[in-house]
């Protein structure tokens, strides 16, 4: 059987904003922006980390992200999304001066934090988020359900219908438990051989 699935463009998460190497008192932050601006929100805060003077405070950013396979037209694809849309990371010395310029940054919404105080996240969180998106085993994103009823479309089970007992995410498969010969028996298929259209 072919490998239908497609390469796509391996996209930026981790971003330099300045060329300073961050010192001991340089923390992570997590800024809310308008969500599909993070990019933008990155390349924003580039320019006024330089025109600020701002380039020994605040240091890095990372949009994390996850690859997903997706099944399009019938066919396997992988693509990347964010894992947290709408939020950026950032490594940063909290200052007044570096405080400001990032939550003025235009498409930042503000800070995570309490009492509208930033609250930095530990180095563990950040090193298990970097891991997370750089692994390149994409999880498949599914449209079934445990229990969803539906009909296999390819293979020696062809129009036979049945619901869905289990998901494996990993793989692309669904075990379906079909009624045949009077008995519900588990078949195991790949996403691409069940169909919800009965």
């Amino acid at each position: 059987m072919p490998n239908n699935a497609s390469k796509t463009k391996q996209k930026d998460f981790l971003f330099a904003l300045s060329s300073y190497t961050p010192g001991i008192d340089a923390m992570w932050y997590v800024i809310n922006t308008y969500s599909g601006h993070e990019y933008k929100v990155i390349e924003a805060l580039k320019t006024r980390i330089k025109t600020m003077n701002l380039e020994d405070k605040i240091f890095q950013a990372i949009v994390p992200i996850q690859s997903k396979m997706v099944i399009r037209r019938g066919a396997k694809v992988k693509t990347q999304e964010k894992t947290f849309p709408g939020y950026v990371i950032i490594q940063m010395v909290l200052t007044d001066d570096s405080w400001i310029t990032v939550r003025t940054t235009q498409g930042v919404t503000g800070f995570i934090g309490i009492d509208n105080k930033p609250s930095a996240i530990s180095q563990a969180e950040v090193d298990q988020i970097l891991k997370t998106t750089e692994e390149d085993k994409p999880k498949f994103q599914t449209p079934y359900a445990i229990g969803d009823v539906v009909k296999v479309t390819n293979g020696p089970f062809t129009d036979y219908i049945g619901s869905i007992d289990s998901i494996d995410t990993e793989r692309g498969k669904v075990r379906v438990l079909i009624s045949f010969f009077e008995r519900e028996t588990p078949v195991e298929l790949d996403f691409l051989q069940v169909s919800k259209d009965l």
